[in-house]
């Protein structure tokens, strides 16, 4: 059974928000899906559409140092901090993977950028990649959609 259903984003680690933004737009043609403070998570955030193919380009500065990915940048500098993967339900995702033996960071999904519910998976079992796992939130009416699907 696969879990994974695409590649939702690759998230990067940046000192600059503004400027990783305007290198991304200058150099790429990236444009701007998505900007959000995300207090939980200690960032300031950018999603950028990389085409129709319905992947992102994150981009992660942090409101402190002592945020994770403050403290990543003091440790590796800027560069890929983790790959997020689309799921169709992220509490079976969690379950599924979680009984491999692979550690879920997140006992239950949590908030992510545009509204999708996210959970972590410890890097160390997942060959040094943090991995986020991006689900489907339920709307108001209690239908379940993928947040990028607005």
């Amino acid at each position: 059974m696969t879990i994974f259903t695409r590649i939702d984003h690759v998230g990067i680690a940046c000192r600059s928000l503004r400027s990783s933004i305007e290198f991304y737009q200058s150099t790429f043609g990236l444009e701007v899906a998505h900007l959000e403070v995300n207090e939980e998570q200690g960032v300031t955030e950018a999603m950028l559409s990389v085409g129709p193919s319905g992947s992102y380009v994150q981009l992660l500065e942090p409101l402190h140092e002592d945020s994770p990915v403050g403290k990543f940048l003091a440790r590796r500098g800027e560069g890929v901090h983790h790959i997020g993967y689309a799921v169709e339900d992220i509490s079976e995702a969690m379950a599924e993977i979680g009984g491999t033996g692979v550690r879920v960071l997140d006992s239950r999904p949590r908030h992510g950028s545009m509204g999708a519910a996210i959970a972590f998976l410890h890097p160390s079992d997942v060959g040094g990649v943090l991995t986020e796992l991006v689900g489907r939130q339920a709307t108001s009416s209690g239908e379940k959609r993928t947040s990028r699907d607005s």
